[in-house]
């Protein structure tokens, strides 16, 4: 079982490598601004968000009216960063079997290692995107100080928990396949139940209790104390999070591991 869980990456981390460099690579290849759409895209969504919120409807973050509409827009940013890594893990992980009849067929293929190409993609984009977030801020007048340094520790069992949940929504996908149909809603409520667009403590004390079993919010705030604010995380709201984060990866795994002998009679 511990074997499963937590060496299968190590040992196949050549598979895992050239599938996420294949498919980093792919992505963009054709189009017209190719790599380019990697800076393109997430500046787009944050001018849209930032002209819906900061603009039309005057929002300020609190800690950061000084910055007027940039403080706002670094804020939500690194939310959206964070949420374009649960939507290019989770969004595909629903067709990632499907998708792939070809590896099914051959029993030697680590299957269990498409979520973590998944995750490592989404991962490589959150780092193209934060460098544009560092730069902005510094544009603002801000700095980034040496707690964050502690990123890495916030996205950890962030990582972690998308895994279990890929793995998951991957193995049921295969046998439910409304799942890819309501998964974009899905990622939509997680994305607006999350403290992305405002802070938690401003919202209905039901929806704060709600809000604590989404994926997104204790990485969301930790990634702002650390990164925007130059404090160290809440050591505590991170272990509660990591201890859960371990559970889904477990139970997703095990899972995935059930369902993936009837693969080839689905498919």
């Amino acid at each position: 079982m511990l074997d499963r869980l937590f060496l299968h990456p190590f040992r196949h981390r050549g598979v895992i490598a050239a599938l996420t460099r294949r498919e980093i690579a792919s992505r963009y290849r054709s189009s017209l601004f190719g790599s380019g759409w990697m800076v393109i895209t997430p500046l787009l969504m944050l001018g849209i968000y930032t002209l819906v919120f900061g603009v039309i409807f005057r929002s300020r973050w609190p800690g950061a009216e000084a910055q007027g509409v940039g403080g706002y827009a670094i804020h939500i940013y690194l939310g959206l960063l964070l949420i374009g890594v649960l939507q290019e893990t989770l969004g595909r992980a629903p067709g990632l079997i499907l998708e792939q009849p070809n590896y099914v067929n051959k029993v030697v293929f680590p299957l269990e290692t498409l979520p973590w190409v998944s995750l490592l993609t989404g991962l490589f984009h959150f780092a193209m995107g934060l460098l544009l977030l560092i730069a902005f801020g510094l544009l603002l007048g801000g700095s980034i100080g040496w707690n964050a340094l502690w990123l890495p520790l916030v996205m950890a069992p962030f990582a972690l928990c998308l895994l279990g949940l890929s793995a998951f929504c991957a193995a049921l996908g295969v046998y439910l396949r409304d799942l890819k149909q309501v998964m974009g809603s899905l990622i939509t409520m997680l994305m607006f139940l999350s403290p992305i667009f405002y802070v938690r403590a401003h919202a209905p004390l039901l929806m704060q209790h709600l809000m604590a079993f989404n994926p997104l919010t204790v990485p969301v705030e930790q990634a702002r104390v650390v990164v925007l604010t130059d404090h160290a995380p809440d050591f505590v709201a991170l272990g509660e999070y990591a201890l859960a984060a371990l559970l889904v990866y477990a139970l997703g795994s095990a899972v995935f591991a059930r369902l993936r002998p009837g693969f080839a009679d689905v498919l």
